[in-house]
């Protein structure tokens, strides 16, 4: 039950970065340095959202002590290495263009 409501928070992060975005997109007009906030937004949403999922497939691997599910956490934990990785790239290379 625990993982299940850790879960919903990592989502509730990824709804709130979206809002957040769409809210600074509205208020920016959409020009070029609004966008790139806007872009910015969701991905600290998505990156908050990951550590949340993480945390409730692990603990879904206590829980279930079974390979599929150690194998699960492994291939998600790797996947949202990846992702964050790629964020924070993004995050970077979109500030140093943006100034």
């Amino acid at each position: 039950m625990a993982a299940v409501l850790i879960e919903f928070g990592g989502s509730l992060f990824v709804v709130a970065g979206c809002m957040r975005a769409l809210g600074a997109l509205v208020l920016s007009r959409a020009t070029h340095a609004g966008i790139v906030r806007c872009r910015l937004l969701v991905a600290d949403g998505v990156i908050a959202a990951l550590g949340f999922k993480t945390a409730a497939t692990l603990l879904k691997t206590i829980e279930l002590q079974t390979w599929n599910a150690i194998l699960s956490f492994a291939a998600i934990f790797a996947l949202r290495t990846v992702v964050k990785r790629f964020l924070v790239w993004e995050e970077h290379r979109l500030r140093s263009r943006s100034t």
